[in-house]
């Protein structure tokens, strides 16, 4: 499949490389690059960046028709919250933004680190929770999360993801804030 990331830093580098790995043409774009020609080339694009630049993008491509995959967390600038929560979230203002297209919230639970590895922690594929309101997009971006080795959990209707950003900034918290690294992100049992 023909992805493009968008955002060249820890997150995009990881997935691209990860998706490569797995056999799907995958290219990590920064913000110097001709992202409209990179959109209009694509199957699928993965908004690989901060909150506010992910909402600024919806202006530098038609997103038409494209599968956009969100893995924001709308954390603010010293991370004691989020932006956006509650009646709203990342992925719906994203949503708003691009009315062409079919937006997915996925991978926004995972650290950059794990992408370089097998994606387990303990042997145990990580998870990752894939919101949307089309359910065809689910499917889809619930394979690419197997053909990464994960194991994708259907989240149900876009505005699920209300619910999914603040458990990634929990990892965050966790992870960083409270200096338990990267191994911390939670395994759900029973999905």
């Amino acid at each position: 499949m023909k992805i493009a990331v968008i955002g060249n830093g820890n997150i995009g580098m990881g997935l691209s490389t990860a998706l490569a790995r797995a056999g799907h043409d995958a290219v990590a774009h920064g913000r110097d690059a001709d992202l409209a020609a990179a959109v209009a080339a694509a199957e699928v694009v993965i908004l690989a960046t901060p909150y506010g630049a992910a909402a600024a993008l919806a202006g530098a491509a038609d997103y038409t028709g494209k599968l956009v995959v969100d893995v924001s967390n709308p954390v603010n600038a010293d991370f004691s919250g989020l932006e956006v929560g509650h009646d709203t979230s990342a992925a719906e203002e994203i949503a708003r933004r691009m009315p062409g297209a079919v937006v997915v919230k996925a991978f926004n639970t995972l650290f950059a680190q794990h992408y370089a590895g097998d994606l387990t922690i303990d042997g145990r594929p990580m998870q990752t929770f894939v919101a949307s309101d089309d359910a065809d997009a689910r499917g889809r971006v619930m394979g690419l999360a197997r053909d990464l080795g994960l194991a994708p959990v259907d989240a149900g209707p876009l505005k699920n993801a209300r619910y999914l950003e603040p458990i990634g900034f929990m990892n965050i918290q966790f992870g960083y804030v409270l200096g338990r690294g990267t191994a911390i992100a939670p395994v759900w049992a029973g999905l």
